[in-house]
């Protein structure tokens, strides 16, 4: 039997979620900084660099990427990616997709998402209303990194084992160009106004610049050490790499293609990395330590530091982008129906139970391998 106190402090623990939820619902933009060493996300507001909510995802999650309405979690280790709703910070849905899942991509009007399996050689296409997988895509060698154009006409895939680049058609699904860049190609990002590309190459100690019109490399940049993660600002004049073994970003002048500042992260290597919506401030997930360094984008100096959880790598784009306040939810949900399953000897919280439509899922809570 439950007893009184216990049931007192389920109550005031749900209250106390249920009003954390109600507050936060119409703030924004958020980061999501998947933690691969406690298989959570951690989200925290970048205005004011506070963490609001870690809540429990998949195993080893990896990949990252933020809509205005969800945000989406690729967990390497379950061969899936976790659905995380913006409004209430609450996991609402777990897609099973392909083998070893890494980066991942959402389109402009948050219709579809892309996924790279690394093992799979494939890309699965994710459609959002049903959060199912409606096919997977054939590209190159251990695909790792998934952008899509602006226009949501175009998604490219870097393909690690192939060095190269597969460029997607959206409206066939189906690879129309194959682009050949630097060696161990990692991270990508496309330029706001849709023209450019850009590719870290990991082994190649370069990033490769596409030309979108000709599918073709127009410049290589190199870089002082390995380049990974990848951000471009949201009017298309810099671009932010991470340098794993320089310990550093890098930020290239998309105008020159030079490299024009060098950012010092102390001793650890930084991994993913993204740029806030209105472009002054940058932000890299550590991956060897655990907090997320947060970088001027005026002086190119960091400025701080947010906490997270154990080893987050977050590659891809974490935060949100610029969502009005109003806009609108399109999910149906209970997000306030929470049940929590405390440990009878600790009284801790062990397990989380969330609704799902018309279903319940239920997330293990803590550190659990």
């Amino acid at each position: 039997m439950i007893s009184k106190q216990k049931l007192t402090k389920i109550a005031l623990v749900s209250t106390a979620m249920i009003l954390m939820l109600i507050s936060i619902s119409g703030a924004r933009p958020f980061a999501y900084v998947p933690n691969q060493g406690d298989n959570t996300t951690t989200i925290f507001d970048t205005a004011t660099n506070t963490v609001i909510s870690t809540v429990p995802v998949g195993h080893y999650p990896f990949g990252v990427a933020v809509s205005c309405t969800d945000a989406y979690v690729t967990n390497e280790g379950d061969n899936t990616v976790t659905v995380i709703d913006t409004a209430t910070n609450i996991p609402i849905a777990i897609v099973s997709v392909g083998t070893d899942p890494l980066g991942i991509a959402v389109n402009p009007d948050g219709t579809k998402v892309y996924v790279a399996n690394d093992l799979d050689n494939t890309t699965s296409v994710i459609d959002t209303s049903t959060n199912a997988v409606i096919t997977n895509i054939k590209v190159g060698v251990y695909p790792i990194g998934v952008a899509v154009s602006p226009d949501g006409k175009k998604v490219y895939v870097t393909n690690a084992g192939s060095n190269t680049v597969s460029v997607i058609d959206t409206a066939t699904n189906a690879v129309i160009s194959t682009v050949s860049v630097g060696a161990f190609p990692q991270g990508v990002v496309v330029s706001p106004d849709g023209t450019k590309v850009y590719v870290t190459n990991f082994d190649g100690v370069s990033v490769s610049v596409i030309d979108t019109a000709t599918n073709a490399v127009a410049a290589t940049v190199t870089v002082p050490g390995s380049p990974e993660g990848i951000a471009i600002s949201p009017d298309g004049t810099n671009v932010y790499v991470t340098d794993i073994y320089s310990y550093s970003i890098d930020v290239i002048d998309t105008a020159t293609n030079a490299v024009t500042a060098t950012v010092p992260l102390g001793n650890y290597q930084p991994y993913g990395i993204s740029v806030a919506p209105d472009g002054t401030k940058v932000f890299a997930a550590i991956s060897g330590n655990s907090y997320v360094a947060v970088i001027n984008t005026v002086t190119n100096k960091a400025e701080g530091a947010v906490y997270v959880g154990l080893a987050p790598a977050s590659f891809g784009q974490f935060i949100q982008p610029g969502c009005c306040p109003e806009c609108p939810q399109l999910k149906h949900h209970k997000p306030c129906e929470i049940t929590l399953i405390t440990d009878p000897c600790t009284q801790s919280v062990d397990v989380l139970k969330f609704p799902v439509g018309d279903d319940f899922m239920t997330f293990p809570f803590g550190h659990k391998h």
